[in-house]
């Protein structure tokens, strides 16, 4: 799993409550969108299994890899998230933005 460097982020755009936009650099975007790309192809995969029938646990431990491929996903958007928009409105004296990432985290974490 490749994590964000500070370098990566593209902080002119960080999530501006205004406008609330991403600050991925092209890097981590392509990134993201190939192991997208992979977990899409492996959920297809998935459907394949059950249409053919295939052994219950086999099924599930490939559910199981989609999973943990999800939160890797999940920890390099929240990885970027805090170092950027939370640290920046912290900064500009936002401390809603505390309320907001402790809901998000706790979405990570179901």
């Amino acid at each position: 799993m490749e994590i964000a460097k500070p370098d990566d982020l593209n902080n002119d755009q960080c999530c501006d409550t205004n406008e609330r936009k991403s600050h991925h650099s092209d890097k981590i975007k392509s990134n993201l969108i190939t192991r997208l790309n992979r977990i899409e192809g492996q959920i297809r995969g998935v459907k394949g299994l059950i249409d053919r029938d295939t052994y219950c646990d086999d099924v599930i431990t490939q559910i199981a890899a989609i999973q943990s491929a999800l939160n890797s996903v999940g920890k390099i958007l929240l990885e970027g998230h805090l170092k950027s928009c939370v640290v920046e409105r912290i900064q500009e004296g936002d401390e809603e933005v505390l309320d907001e990432l402790l809901v998000t985290v706790k979405k990570l974490m179901k």
